[in-house]
């Protein structure tokens, strides 16, 4: 079978390469092959004259009068001799069971394939053409006719006798007759006939366009579409005709049934047979012989179009010129379409040739994508139609593409293929890196090699790295991070890196890829040493992720000179495994360093690093002054008399006086304050907040003949001290700065105090009023005493089970209820009862609110 697809392949190549001249890159719509086999014995001897398409078989007749039954292939499984002058036409029923043929010499046989029982006769003039009936087998529908010089109709009567009748006569020959359902369909000279053999009446007569043409020469083609639908080509024009139902209304005297034409064109080219293709046409042409912009020798090759009717025109899809056999010899009239309606199959008859022609499959739509070397959407053909494809195989397709891609240098994208191509297959992975390796380019291939669960042997990744160590650094250094370690031998590449940092000890790149090859092969010292070595960012990083800290206890100096503060943060949240005493003893001889740490411990815990405070105290006046007095005020355990010490040596004047006033000496703080920093407002403030009355008057005291205090004491002072104090100290005539302004900010603040204790009161005396209206509406509410309710006295139901004897309940404001003759009696105010409950508990006295009688 592969050597029959192969050898129609071929043919089709030859129908179609030599023939055509149209623009190669339109896709043909159609393939093409020669019937073979016994049909060339068959035509070297004789010539065809018809043919009839059944599913299952062919019958082809000759011009010696023979009838021949053939399989698909062109093989030959039954002959009949009927005639000694040529067949004229050949007729099958559906079942393809019974047989009708008639010859020039007027002969007409009708017989079954499997039984020769049948209808035989001889005419005085040579019947055309013979239809069987589409049932011919059923026993009911023994039905056929002939066409001569006229239409006669066959019918079985219930004799089994032949009863013949005229259906029409008197125009000419009949060259063409077409039966379909109920529809008899035929052509004579004058035009197209429809007789509905159901209703036995004639329902439409189609005239020819162009009578100047000869019948004979180029007779008509008629083809049923449908039930309905009939195509019918004569000469140049196309018509199709749909049967219709007549409106009951309408009909009087006329056929149940007319014809509309639906669809009428002319052509360029002479119509040698006509076939329906789903909504289109296929049409076989006869070239007509004044084509003026075509050669003689092309002039006369017939032409399978295919085209899609529309109304008054139509519109070409595909066009072919069909080098038959002796193409030159022939005329319209030897050519005919026969087609295959179940398998859309067609078939170009001509007297020593037949050529089929089929609807181009997946498999040829690849072939058509490969030779136009469109490899791209050829593999995506054969990708979505895996399924239907039975000749490309889409790896083998995928392997033409990389081959075209790696011919056109495209070498990146022959690599992306590999990928998607090669799939699993590791021998064809190994093969193309090789090949890649021949025309140097390993670089391409190498970022698409598989390294999931399909894995190459290590000496092909090898092959690889190494190619890259030669030439690319950065390369090299980029697969090593990509693929994971165990695609390759990890001690043969470190051996490798190695050799090249002999020749370039510095080379940054090579020295970061041997600490990754170090990682891997979990030397984490050996990684470290280089990280550190390089300031190299991923350091952090390799230390937690592979828990170093044993590691680095010598290298914290390094770590830190590297970056202090991710240092820092990893030896804190570390304290477990490098313990803070450890590292203060490394950092004992960087002392910036060493304050570095212990502020950043201080910040996280107070009391975690106590022991070290005093030593703080100097590192924070060396190294971070600014931070020295924030150290003083939070830490409990730093010694106040070193701390002092320090402060005192270097003059850090902000700092003693902080000390100072924790040691209780806030005199000489002040005094310091006043007489070196010479600041009155940070005075008042730390007179402020220690709100010490001596401190005031030693402020006073101190800045009483210095106007610019005075000043500054006049403007602060007037919430904490009675300004009269200061002002009654005031020499006669001594001249304060901005004494008026002073003067009256004192007024206004103490204008602003009335008002604030006004404002004060007033809410205060609104809110009162508005709490004892509240009480009041509440108290005066009532109480809901039911039935479980108790006594609190004597813990009895307040109200008796019999309510028609007289009770007495009191019910006090705290809702404490008593029986009447549970209270005690009055206390020291007549009249007056208090709630026990509440009295006892100090709550204050409860009055009764509501006494119940009955």
């Amino acid at each position: 079978m592969a050597d029959v697809e192969q050898q129609g392949r071929k043919q089709s190549e030859e129908f179609t390469d030599e023939s055509e001249e149209e623009d190669s890159e339109d896709e043909p719509k159609l393939k093409y092959e020669r019937l073979s086999n016994g049909v060339t014995e068959i035509l070297q001897k004789d010539a065809a004259s018809c043919m009839t398409v059944h599913d299952k078989f062919l019958a082809l007749g000759t011009h010696f009068g023979k009838v021949f039954l053939l399989d698909i292939q062109g093989n030959v499984t039954q002959k009949f001799e009927i005639s000694s002058v040529k067949i004229n036409q050949i007729s099958l029923d559906e079942s393809g069971e019974h047989v009708g043929i008639c010859s020039e010499d007027g002969k007409v046989q009708v017989f079954g394939l499997y039984t020769r029982e049948g209808f035989h006769e001889n005419f005085d003039c040579p019947i055309k053409v013979v239809a069987l009936h589409p049932q011919f087998s059923r026993s009911n529908y023994k039905q056929f006719v002939t066409g001569g010089n006229k239409l006669l109709l066959y019918e079985r009567n219930w004799l089994n006798r032949w009863k013949m009748s005229v259906l029409h006569e008197g125009e000419g020959s009949i060259t063409n007759i077409q039966w379909r359902s109920n529809l008899i369909a035929w052509a004579n000279n004058v035009g197209v006939k429809i007789y509905d053999i159901g209703t036995k009446q004639r329902i439409t007569n189609v005239l020819r366009d162009n009578v100047s043409l000869r019948p004979d020469m180029y007779p008509c083609s008629l083809c049923w579409k449908d039930n309905c639908t009939l195509i019918v080509g004569w000469g140049t024009s196309i018509k199709i005709c749909v049967v219709k139902e007549r409106n009951p209304t309408e009909m009087r005297d006329l056929p149940s049934r007319y014809v509309e034409i639906v669809s009428a064109f002319e052509t360029e080219f002479f119509i040698s047979g006509l076939a329906p293709l789903a909504d289109q046409l296929v049409t076989l042409y006869f070239v007509k012989e004044n084509s003026d912009h075509m050669d003689e020798e092309f002039r006369a090759r017939p032409r399978l179009d295919i085209i899609q009717p529309l109304p008054e025109s139509c519109e070409e899809i595909s066009s072919d010129a069909l080098t038959v056999r002796n193409f030159q010899d022939n005329e319209c009239r030897d050519y005919r379409l026969e087609h295959s309606e179940g398998e859309s199959l067609f078939y170009i008859i001509s007297p020593k040739d037949i050529v089929v022609a089929k609807e181009r499959d997946q498999d040829d739509h690849i072939d058509w994508l490969l030779e136009k070397k469109k490899y791209e959407e050829a593999l995506m053909a054969a990708e979505i139609s895996f399924k239907n494809i039975k000749r490309h195989d889409v790896q083998k397709i995928g392997m033409g593409y990389i081959n075209h891609l790696v011919e056109k240098g495209d070498y990146d994208a022959a690599a992306r293929k590999c990928q998607k191509v090669l799939g699993k297959n590791m021998e064809l992975w190994e093969n193309e890196v090789y090949r890649f390796k021949t025309i140097g380019q390993l670089k391409a291939i190498s970022q698409y090699l598989p390294r999931g669960d399909l894995r190459l042997r290590p000496a092909i990744y090898e092959m690889i790295l190494h190619e890259f160590l030669k030439t690319d650094y950065e390369g090299f250094a980029t697969l090593i991070r990509e693929w994971p370690g165990e695609l390759y031998n990890n001690m043969a590449i470190v051996q490798a890196v190695n050799d090249h940092l002999k020749r370039d000890p510095a080379n940054r790149t090579l020295l970061t890829t041997l600490a990754e090859l170090y990682t891997y092969d979990q030397r984490y010292d050996r990684a470290l040493e280089i990280y550190l070595r390089l300031r190299h960012k991923d350091v952090y990083q390799l230390i937690h992720k592979h828990d170093l800290f044993s590691s680095i206890e010598d290298k914290i100096i390094l770590l830190m000179d590297f970056d202090k503060e991710k240092a820092v943060d990893m030896l804190l949240d570390n304290e477990d495994k490098i313990s803070t005493d450890r590292v203060v003893e490394e950092l004992a001889d960087r002392p910036e360093l060493l304050h570095v740490y212990l502020h950043k411990l201080f910040k996280r815990d107070h009391h975690k690093g106590q022991k070290y405070h005093e030593k703080q105290i100097v590192l924070y006046a060396e190294y971070d002054r600014p931070n020295l007095l924030p150290f003083l005020r939070d830490s409990t355990h730093c010694p106040l008399e070193k701390a002092l010490e320090v402060c005192q040596q270097r003059n850090f004047v902000e700092e003693t006086v902080f000390l100072l006033s924790r040691m209780g000496n806030c005199r000489r703080a002040l005094q310091m304050i006043m007489e070196e920093l010479e600041d009155v407002d940070k005075a008042i403030e730390f007179a402020k907040e220690q709100d010490d009355a001596e401190l005031w008057e030693d402020l006073i005291s101190y800045s009483i003949d210095k106007p610019p205090f005075i000043t500054g004491l006049l403007n602060n002072i007037g919430t904490h001290v009675d300004p009269i104090l200061l002002i009654h100290r005031i020499k006669e005539g001594m001249e304060i700065p901005n004494l008026r302004d002073s003067l009256v900010k004192i007024l206004q603040d103490y204008n602003l105090q009335i008002l604030l204790r006004e404002g004060c009161k007033k809410i205060l005396v609104a809110d009162s009023l508005s709490l004892l209206q509240k009480m009041h509406r509440t108290q005066m509410r009532g109480v809901r005493v039911d039935e479980e309710n108790i006594c609190e006295s004597c813990h009895a139901a307040i109200l008796p089970s019999d309510m028609a004897k007289p009770f007495s309940v009191v019910v006090f404001h705290c809702r404490h209820m008593f029986h009447k003759e549970c209270l005690p009696s009055s206390g020291t105010v007549p009249g007056v009862q208090f709630c026990n409950i509440c009295s006892a508990k100090k709550r204050g006295p409860r009055s009764g609110i509501l006494e119940l009688k009955k």
